[in-house]
């Protein structure tokens, strides 16, 4: 079972009680028996391992973008017409 810190509303002390995570208890202080609210406390998160955004969505050096300032090369034309020249299509034959 979890255990989960608790604050009484009276005397201020902080104690720990353990009770299942669905469970709704009226707690009472074990010092003043006056009335404990929960208290819920921020804890820290770390993903590690593959699976995770910064891993999965990192820019690999296949990935990378020419840069808009670098003309891009153009790929030699690997259809021929049949009398040896570059395809009607290619960027190359203009």
């Amino acid at each position: 079972m979890p255990a989960y810190d608790y604050r009484c509303t009276e005397c201020e002390q902080v104690f720990e009680v353990r009770h299942a995570a669905g469970e709704q208890l009226s707690v009472d202080c074990p010092s003043c028996s006056a009335r404990a609210k929960r208290v819920f406390s921020p804890f820290g998160v770390v993903f590690k391992g593959s699976g995770f955004h910064n891993t999965d969505y990192r820019a690999k050096p296949s990935d990378e973008k020419p840069s808009p300032d670098k003309p891009r090369e153009a790929a030699p034309c690997s259809k021929k017409d049949s009398d040896s020249s570059a395809c009607s299509n290619c960027p190359a034959a203009e």
